[in-house]
């Protein structure tokens, strides 16, 4: 992972212990945990949303052409 082997993990932990105390350390965990998880969903989402794009914008002409036909075709009024 980092290089951090068992040892430095123990010794890392019960320094943690002592500085924070036991009552604290769930917290801070906790606290941790709420923090990676909402940066994977923010980087997710972030990678996700190139995907959920529009269609591509039609070029000029064909725009225009589109418009057209919807102009002069004629439109039925609705029977009652």
């Amino acid at each position: 992972m980092f290089g951090l082997g068992m040892q430095e993990l123990i010794i890392i932990l019960v320094i943690a212990l002592l500085v924070f105390g036991a009552n604290k350390l769930p917290e801070i965990g906790r606290g941790l945990g709420r923090g990676i998880r909402e940066f994977r969903k923010a980087s997710s989402e972030l990678t996700d949303a190139p995907e959920e794009t529009e269609e591509p914008a039609k070029p000029p002409a064909a725009a225009e052409e589109e418009e057209k036909k919807m102009v002069d075709s004629p439109t039925e009024s609705p029977k009652s």
